[in-house]
């Protein structure tokens, strides 16, 4: 009876010992099985937007350590910059085909959550990586994520202004194994149709009393405008362009801090967008450097030179 009962017990023993939960977030190893199951599978078509992506994550936290076993941390410093290991990354769910895994997960910094889609292979091998959202965008649009059951992930906007018009933009991404990478299959917009004549300047009531405070064009639809910071070093700038007629645009607002006379920089913790500024005479040379895919469209960069445009008079008041 007693042979039994120990017999029993050491079942029982390693049976919880199994089944027993792992970790993910310390920093020793963790099996992929392990990984993969913190996520949970995805009906399709799936949505989300950026006012409900915070609800949609799990609340099992997972530790950079431990994420980056099966994502090179050189990608998460592409993605996040020096602030990658920061984040704090939840599992959102995930997608699996015959020869795909997509795994979304959730980072939050500084109060603000960004979603991403991972893909593996069969052999769990990181191939690629796409942002899908992002809070914190000011443009006035509400942002979501749709993704079909290829799958396809199509990006949109969207916002009805005060004449109950919709404007709305639509950019699909597939997973494109030529290129090894996620590259975009369609576009659907009615903004090129809808599109508002002026592009409004958030900044433009702003002091320019600063040497460099001014505004820069080539044309009303693209420039960049610079206001006095909170001191001759730091400027208020806000950029708009329009590339392949009307089809990339690009939209920033921020503050550019001088490294001396004649160059500047934009870089925001959180954001792994970087922009270089150079000053030549009248001429501003705008340059990214780190990935501003959140600012613009995933065809055309911040890339582009302006020159500053005469101020124009007061009128003389009459006697």
């Amino acid at each position: 009876m007693h042979k039994y009962l120990v017999v029993c017990l050491f079942i029982l023993t390693a049976a919880s010992c199994k089944d027993k939960p792992v970790s993910l977030s310390g920093n020793g190893p963790v099996d992929a099985k392990y990984f993969i199951a913190a996520f949970k599978p995805l009906s399709l078509p799936y949505r989300v937007a950026d006012t409900s992506m915070i609800k949609a994550a799990d609340t099992t936290n997972i530790s950079y350590a431990v994420f980056t076993q099966f994502i090179p941390d050189s990608v998460m410093v592409n993605i996040f910059g020096k602030n990658a290991k920061k984040m704090k990354i939840n599992p959102v769910g995930r997608i699996e085909k015959e020869k795909e895994l997509y795994l979304l997960v959730n980072f939050t910094q500084n109060k603000k959550t960004a979603l991403h889609s991972f893909l593996f292979n069969k052999e769990n091998k990181y191939l690629a990586e796409l942002e899908l959202l992002k809070q914190g965008i000011k443009d006035g649009y509400l942002h979501s994520v749709s993704i079909t059951s290829e799958p396809t992930f199509i990006i949109s906007r969207e916002k009805t202004n005060a004449n109950s018009e919709l404007f709305y933009t639509k950019n699909g991404y597939a997973y494109n194994n030529g290129s090894g990478s996620f590259t975009a299959v369609m576009t659907d917009s009615n903004e090129d149709l809808k599109r508002i004549n002026e592009i409004i300047n958030p900044i433009d009531t702003l002091p320019r009393k600063n040497k460099l405070s001014g505004d820069y064009a080539d044309n009303k639809r693209n420039f960049i405008s610079l206001r006095d910071g909170s001191n001759t070093n730091k400027y208020s700038f806000f950029i708009h362009f329009e590339k392949d007629n009307g089809n990339c645009t690009g939209e920033l607002k921020g503050t550019m801090t001088m490294r001396d006379a004649t160059h500047g920089y934009f870089r925001e913790s959180g954001d792994p967008c970087v922009i270089d500024f150079t000053f030549e005479g009248r001429t501003i040379t705008v340059k990214e450097q780190g990935n501003c895919g959140n600012h613009r469209g995933i065809k055309c960069f911040f890339d582009d030179s302006f020159t500053k445009k005469k101020e124009a008079k007061p009128a003389k008041k009459s006697k």
